[in-house]
């Protein structure tokens, strides 16, 4: 299937009714949402899923996802990278960026929902969430990409780790006001990261090559608001050409001939994010080539093979895929989380820094 044009209103709900239901069809009965059957779980992924499920109003289940996290958080804020049941398959580190995801997901579901019980609810586990990711955030303003299992932090940063927190910290920030919590430490770190990841490109990928080949590097900075405007057009110009293939999607990475659906879902809302709806909704449309009769979507697509690779079909793919078409249609009340920056005002924000 090719073709498929978006717009204002028109959320294709024949066409992504199955891709609901493939998630809803691979989430335990604890609620937990593995990357597809009998596979691992992360929570990152875990989330991206269950934003799908907030948006095709399965909120008991989306819900049950988030309960999952919470019982599985560990006493001092984190999750483990990995899970297979409730089992840590590597308990060797922990992600951050995946640790403060859960405020992402969360403000997501209440966006939509207005649900404030479940917002108060869920307030703990981000709050122990949130402080746990920035009680490793470095003197320099970046964030550093994982805790080994005695509590070392892993002392180097990525920059679409550190754009993923940055727009984890809005979110976070946006339920401490909702709650009448105000969080003044959180927001200053907040505006130091966006400070780092702005000026400072010398904090990131230091201990090792650069990740500058991954499309990800390129538009995560877009999605999360940390670059907008005519900068984030002339970002997206700049590597336009060596990451999109016409008429397939997004590469993972520049130098390999792959193109993956939910990298080019996030290249969609990036596009959205910078203004340039007509390319966003061009690059969505070449997308549902990769759907399968179950409602799921491939990973991704070796174009000189024309051979899907890897042969499975991942829950926060289709999680990715609900996100974009979300942001193209403005289907619910949440459709503008990673297209624009919204930091609700908090009142008593300059009397608690003083």
């Amino acid at each position: 299937m090719k073709g498929l044009y978006l717009s204002k209103g028109l959320f294709p709900e024949t066409l992504l009714r199955p891709t609901i239901d493939y998630i809803l069809s691979v989430q335990s009965a604890d609620g937990a949402i593995p990357w597809f059957p009998n596979g691992k779980t992360d929570p990152w992924d875990h989330i991206e899923a269950a934003m799908g499920l907030s948006i095709g109003g399965e909120y008991t289940q989306a819900e049950a996802a988030y309960q999952w996290l919470a019982e599985q958080q560990l006493e001092d804020g984190s999750w483990w990278a990995h899970y297979e049941g409730n089992e840590p398959i590597k308990g060797d580190r922990r992600e951050t960026n995946f640790i403060a995801y859960c405020a992402t997901g969360v403000w997501h579901h209440f966006l939509i929902t207005q649900d404030l019980d479940f917002l108060n609810a869920r307030f703990p586990m981000i709050e122990r969430a949130i402080d746990f990711v920035l009680s490793h955030q470095a003197d320099t303003g970046e964030i550093y990409w994982a805790v080994n299992n005695d509590g070392e932090p892993r002392r180097d940063a990525l920059v679409t780790a550190c754009s993923s927190i940055y727009k984890s910290l809005e979110c976070a920030l946006n339920i401490a006001s909702s709650l009448d919590m105000p969080k003044p430490l959180w927001a200053e770190a907040r505006q130091r990261l966006e400070n780092t990841l702005h000026f400072h490109p010398e904090c990131f990928d230091r201990t090792w090559e650069s990740k500058a080949r991954y499309s990800m590097d390129w538009f995560y900075p877009i999605i999360a608001g940390v670059i907008r405007g005519a900068e984030a057009r002339k970002r997206i110009e700049q590597r336009w050409d060596e990451f999109v293939e016409d008429g397939l999607g997004c590469r993972c990475v520049s130098d390999e001939p792959w193109v993956t659906v939910a990298e080019s879902c996030e290249l969609t809302m990036a596009l959205l994010a910078a203004g340039d709806h007509a390319r966003a909704v061009a690059v969505y449309s070449w997308l549902h080539q990769f759907l399968d009769g179950d409602g799921g979507y491939w990973t991704g697509y070796v174009f000189p093979d024309k051979a899907i690779w890897p042969e499975e079909k991942t829950t926060w793919t289709a999680g990715a895929i609900l996100l974009a078409a979300d942001a193209l249609t403005e289907h619910t009340a949440a459709h503008a989380l990673l297209t624009t920056v919204k930091v609700l005002p908090m009142a008593d924000l300059h009397l608690a820094q003083k």
